[in-house]
């Protein structure tokens, strides 16, 4: 018999135990990350029981009529322990949408893990969806490096490394994020696209002295000043590319090809991917070419990141499934 039950500050350490062992989560479902920007939303996160045994978690937050996998993360779904098996997915699934039935939901939004964060086969939702006549409303790309089946950096991309040793610029991982906030990312969001990062200064800190194994800077600079970095999220199987930005300068000094050949070839080569992020504009609908062809010269490839809508009535398109 299954049970869900709403998160509650009380669960806080069951629900970080589950993540930490799940086999499509990361420290991004961990609530020390959740939570900094709990203001913002209003979290309806799911915690699924079989007897007295937790099973599954979903990271999630209501708006109006509509339960959404959570919109302040990149990415989450239904979290898994390792051992559950298709059929037990699939009672969960239709247990989840069930409760949100109950209490007045009319849809469910999904925006599923990509299979590369995962630490084991977590694709169950992928053959539950058509069951349930789920929407695949949205589907991003995302440049990844398979360090199973690599390729090798184009030679436009070795110009800008080898134009970087020439001016002689160095790479420092640093604790601090003031100066790639202050003096590039900040600015050229600002000048660029007349936007803001996701996370302040504050913020990205706050996390970073939450996670410090996590979250990770690396700036790149040219005679003591600096002219570029890129913020790392390092999950279990994958480096992630969170902000990256560089000066006027950077084709001049090759700065971001210098940056990460270093990071591609040194820093994370021993995880599994290397994920460059999506390239995508206006709701996955627009591709930036020159940002995903950039990418792609350093031997990333395409994964994909879906979206779902689900009518929760849909529930009693699961009961007879099994035979």
């Amino acid at each position: 018999m299954y049970t869900v039950k709403k998160y509650q500050s009380a669960d806080v350490q069951r629900w970080n135990n589950f993540v930490a062992q799940a086999k499509n989560a990361t420290f991004l479902h961990d609530r020390s990350f959740m939570e900094y920007h709990s203001d913002r939303f209003t979290d309806y996160s799911l915690l699924v029981y079989k007897g007295e045994k937790l099973v599954a978690l979903l990271p999630a937050n209501a708006d109006g009529n509509d339960l959404y996998s959570h919109q302040g993360l990149t990415y989450g779904g239904v979290l898994l322990s390792r051992k559950q098996k298709l059929q037990d997915v699939i009672a969960i699934t239709q247990e989840i949408l069930k409760y949100a039935q109950q209490q007045g939901f009319t849809s469910l939004y999904l925006k599923q893990l990509p299979t590369f964060y995962a630490v084991m086969p977590s694709d169950e939702f992928e053959y539950i969806a058509q069951l349930l006549s789920a929407s695949c409303y949205r589907v991003d790309t995302a440049s990844v490096i398979d360090y199973r089946n690599t390729l090798s950096i184009q030679s436009n991309r070795m110009e800008g490394v080898k134009k970087a040793e020439r001016a002689g610029l160095v790479i420092k991982e640093e604790v601090g994020f003031d100066n790639f906030w202050n003096e590039i990312l900040v600015p050229n969001l600002k000048q660029k696209h007349q936007s803001q990062p996701t996370h302040t200064l504050e913020e990205i800190k706050k996390l970073q002295a939450s996670f410090p194994e996590n979250i990770r800077q690396f700036n790149v600079y040219h005679n003591n000043t600096i002219v570029g970095g890129a913020t790392i999220f390092e999950a279990k199987t994958t480096a992630h590319v969170q902000y990256i930005s560089a000066g006027e300068n950077k084709q001049e000094l090759g700065t971001l090809d210098f940056l990460f050949y270093e990071l591609i070839e040194q820093t994370f080569a021993h995880k599994n991917y290397f994920d460059f992020g999506i390239s995508n504009e206006e709701g996955g609908t627009k591709l930036n070419s020159g940002l995903s062809y950039w990418k792609e010269c350093f031997g990333a490839r395409t994964h994909v990141h879906k979206f779902y809508k689900v009518a929760v009535q849909n529930h009693s398109l699961l009961k007879d499934v099994l035979i």
